[in-house]
C-alpha cells in the first residue's frame, strides 16, 4: 500500500475549486487536507466526494476545548473515515488523553496528532501571550505531552523536526506545514523549509498548499516535489 508523503492543503472557500483540483491529482501521489474554512463551507459531503475519488483525508480542525467536548469531536471525526485528525496540544493532558481514548474506541481509528506551535508564530508572538520559553522549548514540551498522552505525533515546523526526531525516535509521526520550494513565496508562514530539507530533518509528511494548488500545472508541481524528496512515481 502506498504511503504518499505530500499532503495538499485544500485552502479554498467552497467545494467547486477543491473538487476541480482533486480531478487533476492522483490519490497514489498525495493526500488532501481539509481545514476549517472549507469544512465549515461544505460539511461532510465534500469529504465523502473526495474519499470516493480515492483520496485519504487529513481533517485539520485543530480541536481545542474541554476534554469531553474534544473527545466527542474526535469520535465524530473518526466516524467519517478520515485518515488523520488533530487537536491543539495547548489543550493540556486531560484533553489530549480524552481525545486519544476516543480515537482508540472508534471502529475506524485515524491517526491523531497534536498541533504544537503554529508555523505562523515567531518568538515575539509567544512573548505577547505570556510565554517566556523559546519556540524550541515549547515545541519539545508540547510534543512530549502529546506522546505521553497516547497521540501518534505532532504538527510542527520542519525547523523543529530534527530536534523532535532526536528526542522521540522514529515511530513518532511528524507532520510539517510551512513547506516551500526554494523559489516559492513565503506567504503568511514564518518558519519554513524546502521539501527535501524537511524530509532530511525527519518529517514524515509535508503539508503543501499554494506551491501546488496555485501552480499552472498542479500535477506536475506535485510530481516535481515528489521527485525532489526521492519518491518514485
Amino acid at each position: 500500500m502506498s504511503d504518499p508523503k505530500i499532503i495538499i492543503a485544500l485552502d479554498f472557500p467552497s467545494a467547486e475549486p477543491a473538487l476541480e483540483l482533486a480531478e487533476r491529482l492522483q490519490p497514489s501521489l498525495c493526500r488532501l487536507k481539509v481545514g476549517k474554512e472549507l469544512f465549515t463551507s461544505t460539511g461532510t459531503k465534500l469529504l465523502e466526494q473526495l474519499m470516493r475519488r480515492g483520496f485519504e483525508i487529513f481533517l485539520d480542525l485543530k480541536f481545542h476545548d474541554i476534554p469531553n467536548t474534544t473527545a466527542q469531536a474526535c469520535k465524530a471525526a473518526a466516524s467519517l473515515g478520515v485518515w488523520m485528525v488533530n487537536v491543539h496540544a495547548l489543550g493540556g493532558r486531560k484533553m489530549l488523553e480524552a481525545a486519544s481514548e476516543a480515537i482508540a474506541k472508534s471502529k475506524q481509528q485515524p491517526k491523531l496528532i497534536a498541533v504544537t506551535i503554529l508555523t505562523s508564530m515567531a518568538q515575539q508572538d509567544l512573548a505577547e501571550i505570556g510565554i517566556s520559553a523559546t519556540l524550541a522549548e515549547m515545541v519539545l514540551r508540547l510534543a512530549a505531552l502529546a506522546r505521553d498522552s497516547g497521540l501518534d505525533g505532532v504538527v510542527c515546523s520542519a525547523q523543529e523536526a530534527a530536534l523532535l526526531r532526536k528526542h522521540y525516535g522514529k515511530e513518532f509521526c511528524l507532520v510539517t506545514p510551512g513547506i516551500r520550494p526554494a523559489q516559492a513565496n513565503l506567504d503568511d508562514q514564518s518558519r519554513v523549509m524546502t521539501p527535501q530539507a524537511a524530509m532530511q530533518a525527519g518529517a514524515n509528511y509535508l503539508v503543501i498548499g499554494r506551491p501546488i494548488t496555485q501552480a499552472v500545472d498542479p500535477l506536475q508541481a506535485l510530481l516535481d516535489i515528489n521527485k525532489e524528496i526521492g519518491v518514485m512515481q
